[in-house]
């Protein structure tokens, strides 16, 4: 059963009204009803999907009326219930979700974990053949809280207002005032203000996360309830490979020990062992090491190669011919290489076969390559067919039209946001975080994460008590990973109910 909020034209197949190219921008959003059979019973939900145009007062005038800049394309799943009041949907939390990138649609987060269809992507070694489809999602989010997914400026299908230029949108800051923008846009038309506020991001989304958060503070003074960080990145620096900066190179070597267990490099031992020493190495020795460059005598040097060899699973004269410094692309190159293999950066589960045989670096990326497809067939066919919603533009999976993306406020010094993130937790009192790592992730690796949450400017107790993590046995994208993604999900139920029932599904750290 559908509901249409706008006419389309009967001849034309996007969707959209036939209208003057100078007459203003308008909503274009299709509700549909659904039903999610679960094993307690049916969960009636409204899907209304499209772009909503958001507006800005024009600058430099004491007064105006507020002009067209965006259309953001987003997904928003209400849960309905008979009987229920106008004043019960108020108070029930509402997630809003978003991936990174820069340039990533939310697709993944939409269809991989929180929605209530999941696509069937398949795993490492058994990646989903066409054609491809989707599954009921009995873990859906929507079960606890309402969900809505957006995409950011220039994916998905969001797009700048006619006649607006899209690179404003590209860059930290901008991007960050315009999601907050639409939370805000939402809130108020759905009549949603006292319900619990949630935000979820993945990768370059927890960036965004935790911008926006502060943002909505700052601006708006609407305190976010949480934010689940998934596979998080806070502070640039503890991640790029940049000449002078050994961060990068001590935070990545628990995750290189992980993906060579996952390929069998400790035979006979656990995970979580490997990843402990891998750990205590990195905050212990290994800083030491690296700062003591040419002071090391060549035995010394022979010695750390050889333990680093050990603990990631390759060959100790190339870790020696490396200055120690092992870069995650050579990395991921250099693992299986003696059996023609390069391995994935996203899931550091995944392989595929060399290209080139003695290449420095990964060509290409095999989990993104092999993931990919599932779900880039059916959120194009799921959006037409079962939400109803169509567009004269490509859905953009990801696009490498953000670029170059701005981050022009942190000239001269680290792109971060963990200070805006101790900045909430300080302001709001009653923001909590949920932080999802999965060990084979090598785009942003876990000890990198810990490192820049174990420096918060915040009390003790705050991040005891306020802050959760959680490890997963997979990679960036760990509901790929069936036992993750019933963990994760478990998680994030928990997160937005407040309650903490005992998981034991994923590893304790």
């Amino acid at each position: 059963m559908t509901e249409q909020t706008t006419t389309p034209s009967p001849d034309s197949p996007t969707g959209r009204s036939s209208t003057s190219s100078t007459a203003p921008p308008e909503d274009h959003l299709v509700t549909t009803l659904h039903s999610l059979d679960l094993p307690d019973g049916p969960l009636n939900y409204t899907a209304t999907t499209g772009t909503v145009v958001l507006t800005e007062e024009p600058e430099g005038e004491e007064y105006g009326r507020g002009c067209a800049y965006a259309e953001l394309f987003s997904v928003s799943y209400v849960a309905t219930a008979s009987g229920a009041s106008s004043a019960d949907a108020a108070e029930r939390p509402v997630l809003f979700a978003f991936n990174g990138g820069p340039g990533a649609s939310t697709v993944w987060l939409h269809l991989g974990l929180l929605g209530p269809r999941r696509v069937d992507s398949g795993d490492a070694g058994s990646p989903a053949d066409p054609p491809h489809h989707l599954l009921d999602n009995h873990e859906t989010i929507l079960r606890h809280a309402d969900l809505v997914v957006v995409d950011a400026m220039t994916t998905g299908y969001s797009r700048p207002a006619p006649g607006a230029k899209p690179a404003r949108h590209h860059g930290l800051t901008a991007d960050r005032d315009l999601i907050a923008s639409f939370v805000i846009d939402w809130l108020t038309r759905n009549q949603r203000w006292t319900s619990p506020v949630f935000l979820a991001g993945e990768s370059y989304g927890t960036t965004r996360a935790s911008a926006v958060a502060a943002r909505l503070m700052d601006r708006y003074y609407l305190a976010v309830a949480g934010i689940a960080l998934i596979s998080p990145v806070l502070d640039f620096g503890t991640i790029s490979f940049d000449p002078g900066n050994d961060c990068p190179y001590v935070h990545y070597l628990p995750t290189y020990a992980a993906i060579a267990h996952a390929h069998g490099k400790h035979e006979g031992r656990l995970l979580q062992d490997v990843v402990d020493e891998a750990e205590a190495f990195a905050e212990q020795e290994y800083p030491a090491l690296l700062a003591a460059g040419l002071r090391l005598s060549t035995e010394q040097v022979r010695e750390a190669a050889a333990r680093i060899g050990a603990l990631i699973g390759v060959d100790p004269g190339w870790v020696e011919r490396a200055d120690l410094r092992v870069e995650h692309m050579a990395f991921l190159a250099e693992l299986l290489r003696d059996q023609g293999l390069v391995t994935g950066r996203i899931d550091g589960r995944f392989t595929a076969p060399l290209g080139d045989g003695n290449a420095a670096s990964m060509e290409t990326d095999p989990s993104i390559d092999q993931l990919a497809p599932s779900y880039t067939a059916t959120i194009n066919q799921y959006l037409r067919a079962e939400l109803e919603f169509s567009s004269d533009v490509v859905y953009e999976i990801m696009s490498g039209r953000v670029h170059p993306w701005s981050y022009k406020d942190f000239e001269n010094r680290s792109v971060e946001v963990a200070s805006d993130l101790s900045r909430l937790l300080r302001k709001s009192p009653h923001t909590t975080v949920l932080v999802s790592h999965g060990y084979h992730d090598a785009a942003t690796p876990f000890h990198a994460s810990e490192h820049v949450l174990a420096q918060l400017a915040i009390p003790r107790s705050d991040y005891d008590e306020r802050i959760r993590i959680e490890y997963y046995e997979a990679g960036h994208m760990m509901y790929c990973h069936e036992p993750s993604r019933l963990a994760l999900s478990q998680h994030l139920a928990e997160f937005v109910t407040g309650e903490d029932a005992a998981v034991d599904a994923s590893p304790e750290k």
